[in-house]
């Protein structure tokens, strides 16, 4: 296994292992996400900073305010990253009422939305970065009427936040759309194509990239490994950006999900295998990323970020499909 890669899974797993007995009351996989975020940004777990950040939101916001929601521990850790929690928590606010005054309703990912605007735009183009927003899902809606939702809020800020056009940009995630459709026609699974198609697009891919996600695919299922489902398709757009041969790229999906599944709190009861295979691709792609000819030298802080927060969302989204089933059996 790449040694980048194994140390990073032994960071994450410690993450996990210092954050899994606090805030007994919050959802599992938001701490797991918090050690993932403390992972990929290279350090060690802080609880005490994420809980002085959690103590930050829970003053700054009402008893009923969303950032007290599902995902509130992974904020705090977010915010927790930063040198300025407080100030990056004040701009998150700020942007959460430019985007709930665009239009937008208010939900877990909504909150997610505006932290990655507050963290990744100057102060002066918050609101034109929120109108863009608006802008890049309207036009996302018009051409995918029936799979655009919530969850796509985060993709159209991302959106937002790059170079694109908003009509240029749309059309290039329908153009590479439609060429997935192809690729994959058997999918039921509209919307897990949409997000791997505005992952696609964010990594600066084009229509032409839907052959190698496939060919990664097959290569991948002729090894025992199926990352076509439901919340991993997304993640096959990652990979496909990578220079890994698919032999060695599946010895190290295999050993990184067996690593882990070994683990404290990894077991099957805790963890499903989808949300398993989600972590690995994101500490591959964070380990490998250097070794990538595909995404162009210029562009690669830019399009590792994306990525990165791509994947997360796709955690967030299964994370949120789960507590969504789980309310719905009680």
């Amino acid at each position: 296994m790449n040694q980048k890669l194994e140390a990073k899974l032994a960071l994450f797993n410690e993450n996990y292992q210092s954050i899994r007995t606090e805030f007994a009351w919050q959802e599992p996989m938001a701490k797991r996400l918090a050690a993932l975020a403390y992972a990929l940004a290279d350090k060690s777990l802080d609880s005490n900073r994420i809980k002085d950040c959690h103590k930050l939101i829970k003053s700054e916001v009402g008893v009923f305010s969303t950032f007290r929601g599902l995902l509130s521990v992974y904020v705090a850790a977010a915010l927790s990253l930063s040198q300025e929690p407080g100030k990056l928590l004040a701009d998150t606010l700020y942007v959460y009422d430019l985007l709930k005054a665009q239009r937008f309703w208010a939900s877990d990912y909504l909150v997610v939305t505006a932290y990655e605007i507050a963290a990744n735009a100057k102060k002066i183009d918050f609101e034109r970065t929120a109108e863009r927003t608006r802008s890049f899902y309207d036009e996302m809606k018009a051409n995918h009427r029936f799979q655009i939702g919530s969850d796509d809020y985060i993709f159209a800020a991302m959106l937002a936040l790059s170079d694109l056009d908003v009509h240029q940009g749309a059309n290039k995630v329908k153009s590479i759309f439609i060429r997935l459709k192809e690729e994959f026609s058997r999918f039921s699974s509209r919307n897990s194509l949409l997000t791997l198609a505005q992952m696609l697009a964010l990594g600066g891919s084009t229509e032409q990239c839907a052959y190698n996600v496939s060919k990664l695919n097959r290569a991948l299922r002729n090894r025992k490994i199926k990352l076509d489902k439901t919340y991993t398709l997304p993640s096959l757009g990652a990979l496909s950006l990578l220079n890994i041969d698919p032999c060695d790229l599946a010895l190290e999906l295999t050993a990184a999900c067996d690593y882990l599944r070994g683990q404290k709190g990894f077991g099957g009861f805790s963890v499903s295998t989808q949300e398993l295979q989600l972590y690995a691709v994101s500490l591959i792609t964070h380990a490998r990323i250097g070794d990538s000819v595909n995404i162009t030298q210029a562009g690669v802080t830019t399009s590792v970020t994306n990525l990165i927060i791509a994947q997360q969302v796709a955690l967030i989204a299964a994370m949120s499909a789960a507590s969504a089933a789980a309310a719905a059996s009680c």
